[in-house]
């Protein structure tokens, strides 16, 4: 099924402006997802520094760990469905595990059963990623996969706008009763775990008829290739080096450029940008080079490190949440569509991990060292030191990236 962006009746594959269906129906489900766990989440970084009064180190260890925690999920998620030949089994799995997680937070809404139930939903962000964007490539025509990949982008990211929205107004509505956030939070996953079993199907291939092999020779044929070799490094190395938007969010308040009450809406904003930038910048992407747009979106966060490190008012932080959501942009959907092209179909889904993998043990080493750096010096010097070596990594890794066919037209 194909499903016509201009409104107008599709007429099958590769036709100009036309997005396959699974793919909006993969948005949807990511959508509903998002508003889901917005709702928990947007205000945890104030939940842990003010709210629990732990210092910005703690909070890097957490998020470090989170962060991290998905790395085997993911490997192991995108492993799974390439090996079994159902992405949408083990998707379903990983989008349960979210479901699973706000009822957690029923029985007792402390700090234990909060960071548990963040720790669960980040383990099924992980299981189901790979899966998932296996199955949006797989329904893609090649030369359009930016484009679809922008697409589920933009739709996620709306849940991800209207999650905390939704909270706010809860709480507006029966003040102070969490319970109420996190019961239609896990309604609204549910509701988005059976929408994925419902209209989503896939072609299962039998087990017996795939060559049993372990997950690290899975990852040798991705591995083998040099373009997808050099996407790896480059990747791991500039994950490495992104800072969390908490930690941004929090150096924009600890500046005063932003109060204490405005806190939860900078997620919405730097969400606005990305939900209008995701499905131009995945175009430009296909039609100019992923990889280019790539690295496009990473010297846009370069700049949003300088420009928060100064930050002292409210339009200094408008441009650094604008900055950081064309980062996001250009990378969140472009990275996956830039690695399904690179791999054959039948072990698309573990090298979308492996990619994936490395981006989150990345921003894991990243959210530990910003942390302690900023416990040393102060957010601003920790922020011009990660944009200098963010800097000095493009520099190396540009040329690289963007060397031969991996950096033009696919």
């Amino acid at each position: 099924m194909y499903i016509s962006v201009r409104g107008t009746p599709a007429a099958g594959p590769g036709k100009a402006g036309r997005v396959p269906g699974t793919v909006v129906v993969l948005g949807l489900v990511s959508l509903l997802t998002d508003i889901s766990t917005e709702m928990v989440t947007a205000v945890l970084p104030l939940f842990v520094t003010m709210g629990l009064g732990l210092s910005p180190l703690f909070f890097g260890l957490l998020d470090g760990f989170y962060q991290a925690g998905t790395a085997v999920a993911r490997i192991g998620g995108g492993y799974a469905a390439d090996r079994l030949g159902r992405p949408k089994a083990v998707a379903v799995a990983g989008y349960g595990l979210g479901v699973l997680s706000k009822a957690v937070l029923l029985p007792a809404a402390g700090f234990a059963a909060l960071s548990g139930a963040i720790g669960l939903d980040r383990i099924g962000k992980g299981l189901r990623t790979g899966p998932r964007d296996a199955l949006i490539a797989e329904s893609s025509p090649p030369g359009a996969l930016g484009r679809s990949f922008g697409v589920h982008r933009a739709l996620d990211t709306l849940g991800a706008l209207l999650g905390p929205v939704a909270a706010f107004y809860l709480l507006a509505v029966v003040p102070g009763d969490f319970d109420a956030v996190f019961t239609v939070s896990m309604c609204v996953a549910k509701l988005g775990v059976l929408l994925l079993i419902g209209k989503v199907a896939e072609r299962p291939a039998a087990p017996a008829t795939r060559p049993r092999v372990r997950p690290r020779e899975a990852l040798r044929p991705a591995a083998r290739r040099t373009p997808m070799r050099r996407m790896l490094l480059a990747a791991a190395a500039m994950s490495a080096l992104t800072v969390s938007d908490a930690f941004i969010y929090l150096t924009l308040l600890e500046r005063g450029a932003v109060s204490a009450q405005i806190f939860p809406l900078l997620f919405l904003a730097t969400g606005a940008v990305y939900l209008i930038g995701a499905v131009p910048l995945g175009r430009l992407a296909d039609r100019y080079g992923r990889p280019r747009v790539f690295v496009a979106g990473h010297v846009a966060i370069v700049a949003a490190y300088v420009v928060a490190s100064g930050a002292d008012g409210l339009p200094a932080a408008g441009v650094t949440l604008a900055l950081l959501g064309l980062y996001y942009a250009a990378t969140d959907g472009v990275l996956p569509a830039a690695a399904a092209a690179m791999v054959p179909g039948e072990w698309r889904a573990t090298a979308i991990s492996a990619l994936q993998t490395c981006v989150a043990l990345g921003r894991g080493l990243a959210a530990v060292v910003f942390g302690a750096l900023w416990a040393a010096t102060g957010p601003a010097p920790a922020l011009w030191a990660f944009a200098g070596g963010l800097a000095v990594v493009l520099l190396f890794a540009a040329p690289t990236l963007l060397r031969g066919p991996l950096g033009g037209r696919e």
